[in-house]
C-alpha cells in the first residue's frame, strides 16, 4: 500500500527556516505603550546578555512560525494515539470550557476558604467519586502524577509499619511492574524483590508466597498488569500479604479497564494510585501536567497527607491532621489544592458520565480485544487469552525477514497514526503494546489494523522501505541512541 492512500498524509515543505533566519533588522513584533513612569538606569554589570543575536520579526512571522510548526506536531486531536498503558484517550472540550471559567481559572489558592467554597467542592466531590469508583475509603487529590502517587501510597505504607513499630526493609514487585515502582519503593528505603511472571502471564499465589517473608512491607501489583492481563490471583495474594503482616499497593495507571467494576478493597488493596491525566480523560504529555490521586484503605486513613478537606454544616474547609496537631499525618505532597485544573476536568468528565464510566471500560476492552484478534494471524501473540484495555504483539514474525518492532513503528507514523509503546513490558522481546482507549471509533480501528497487516505484507515484500521509515514527515529515522546520548540543547546546529 503506498502512502498517497492513506488519508492527510501529504507532502510536507521541507528545509523550512529556522526562526532566526527569518528575522530582518528593523522588524517589530510588538507596539508597547508609553512608559508613564520615569526610566531608571539598569547599572549591574555582566547582568544582561549581549551575545543572543534575537532575530527582528514582526508579528506575523511569529504567528504563522508557530502555527505552521503546531501543524507538523501530532497529539490525540490528530490521529490515533495507542500508546499502551498510556490511555492517551480523547479529551473531551466541554471539560476545557468549564475550566476556563472565570471562577474557577481566577481562583488563587491562598483565597479563605469561605471565598473558595465553589472550588472546594469540586475538590470535595471528585474525592468522594473516587471513592466510589474503586470502593476505597478516603482519597487524597495532593500527588501531582503517577509516580508522585505511587510515592506518597508507599510512605503511607512505610507510615503505618513504623506506627505497628515495624522495620520491614524488602517491597515485593513484579516483573510485569512500570519502572517507576521500584523507582517509588527505593526512595522510601526499600528494596525491590521481583515476583516472576507465571506461565500464563499473571502472578501465582505461590511465587509469592515464597518471596513474602516477615522482612517484606507488602506489594506493589497492577492490575490489570502490562500485558494487558486481569490478576485472578490478586484476592488470594492480598490475603497471603495481610497474613503475613503486609500491605498491597495498587498501581492504578490501567484503571481504564476496569473502572467501575473491579471494587478494590473487596480485593484486598490498601492504597491506590489514579492517573486522572489518563483514565480520567484530562489532558497529558510532553512531562505533564497530571494527577496523581490516591485513595485507601480505612488502614491508611489516618496517615493521609493533610490537610484533609472536611464538610460541616454544608461548609468546606481543611483540617489539619499533622503531627504537630495530634495527628498521623505523612505530611504535605503538593503546597495548596494539588493539580487543581486538571482534577476539575477530571471532576468535569465523571460528572459529564455518571454511571456510564462503565461503558467506557466496556469499550476500551473490546477495541483492544477486536484488534488483538484481528492481528493475531500476522503478529505473533506471547499471551493468545482474551486480555483487557491493551494487547501486546511481537516482532518475531518479521524478525525472519530481518524487520524489527522499530522498523514497524516507524511505518505507522507514514500512515497517519501515532506508534503504540514499543520494547515494553521488558519481560516481552521485541514488544508491541496497543491501547486503543474506548474513544477510537470502528473505521478508526479497521483503518489502523489495516495499516497493521500492510506493515506485515511489506516485512515479506520490501523490508527495505520499512528499514527507511518514516519518509514523508519532516524529520526522517533519527539515531535516537546518539540524540540522547548527545543531545544539542540550544539552537546552534
Amino acid at each position: 500500500m503506498s502512502n498517497q492512500s492513506w488519508p492527510g498524509v501529504s507532502s510536507l515543505v521541507l528545509n523550512e527556516p529556522l526562526l532566526w533566519e527569518k528575522g530582518r533588522p528593523g522588524r517589530v513584533g510588538v507596539s508597547l505603550p508609553e512608559s508613564d513612569v520615569p526610566a531608571a538606569p539598569y547599572e549591574a554589570e555582566g547582568m544582561v546578555r549581549t551575545d543572543l543575536n534575537l532575530p527582528d520579526l514582526a508579528e506575523l512571522d511569529v504567528v504563522r512560525h508557530y502555527t505552521r510548526l503546531s501543524t507538523w506536531n501530532f497529539g490525540v486531536d490528530t490521529g490515533m494515539y495507542p500508546l499502551g498503558s498510556c490511555t492517551m484517550k480523547y479529551n473531551p472540550k466541554i471539560n476545557e470550557k468549564i475550566a476556563a471559567l472565570p471562577g474557577f481559572a481566577g481562583a488563587h489558592p491562598l483565597f479563605p476558604s469561605e471565598y473558595s467554597q465553589g472550588a472546594l467542592r469540586v475538590l470535595y466531590e471528585t474525592e468522594q467519586m473516587l471513592c466510589a469508583v474503586t470502593g476505597l475509603e478516603a482519597c487524597s487529590l495532593q500527588p501531582s502524577a503517577g509516580a508522585h502517587g505511587e510515592l506518597t501510597g508507599i510512605m503511607l505504607i512505610q507510615a503505618w509499619h513504623r506506627a505497628q513499630g515495624n522495620t520491614r526493609t524488602k517491597m515485593l514487585i513484579p516483573d510485569t511492574a512500570h519502572g517507576t515502582n521500584p523507582a517509588s519503593a527505593a526512595l522510601c528505603g526499600f528494596s525491590s524483590v521481583k515476583v516472576p511472571l507465571g506461565p500464563d502471564g499473571i502472578l501465582t499465589v505461590e511465587d509469592v508466597a515464597a518471596l513474602m517473608d516477615d522482612d517484606c512491607a507488602g506489594i506493589m501489583i497492577t492490575n490489570p498488569n502490562t500485558l494487558g492481563l486481569f490478576e485472578s490471583n490478586i484476592k488470594e495474594i492480598a490475603e497471603l500479604v495481610h497474613a503475613r503482616g503486609g500491605l498491597v499497593y495498587g498501581d492504578g495507571a490501567n484503571l481504564n479497564a476496569i473502572m467501575g467494576y473491579a471494587h478494590m478493597g473487596h480485593i484486598g488493596i490498601d492504597v491506590m494510585h489514579m492517573n486522572l491525566h489518563k483514565t480520567f480523560s484530562t489532558p497529558h504529555g510532553g512531562g505533564g501536567p497530571g494527577s496523581g490521586a490516591i485513595c485507601v484503605s480505612k488502614t491508611l486513613v489516618p496517615f493521609l497527607p493533610g490537610p484533609r478537606l472536611v464538610e460541616t454544616d454544608g461548609k468546606l474547609d481543611w483540617v489539619d491532621n499533622s503531627v504537630d496537631a495530634g495527628g498521623q499525618s505523612i505530611g504535605r505532597m503538593h503546597p495548596f489544592w494539588g493539580q487543581f485544573g486538571v482534577v476539575l476536568r477530571a471532576w468535569a468528565y465523571m460528572k459529564t458520565l455518571g454511571p456510564d464510566l462503565k461503558r467506557a471500560s466496556e469499550l476500551a476492552v473490546l477495541n483492544a480485544n477486536y484488534i488483538k484478534f484481528s492481528l493475531k494471524d500476522l503478529y505473533d501473540l506471547p499471551f493468545p487469552q482474551p486480555s483487557l484495555h491493551e494487547c501486546v504483539f511481537t516482532d518475531k514474525k518479521q524478525e525472519e525477514f530481518g524487520v524489527s518492532t522499530m522498523d514497524i513503528a516507524k511505518r505507522l507514523i507514514d500512515c497517519g497514526i501515532h506508534p503504540p509503546t514499543i520494547y515494553f513490558p521488558l519481560v516481552v522481546h521485541g514488544a508491541i503494546m496497543i491501547e486503543p482507549t474506548e474513544s477510537e471509533n470502528l473505521e478508526d480501528l479497521d483503518a489502523f489494523i489495516e495499516a497493521m497487516r500492510s506493515i506485515a505484507e511489506l516485512a515479506e515484500t520490501d523490508a527495505d522501505l520499512l528499514h527507511a521509515s518514516p519518509t514523508r514527515t519532516k524529520v526522517g529515522r533519527v539515531d535516537e541512541v546518539g540524540a540522547a546520548r548527545k543531545p544539542v540543547l540550544t539552537g546552534d546546529m
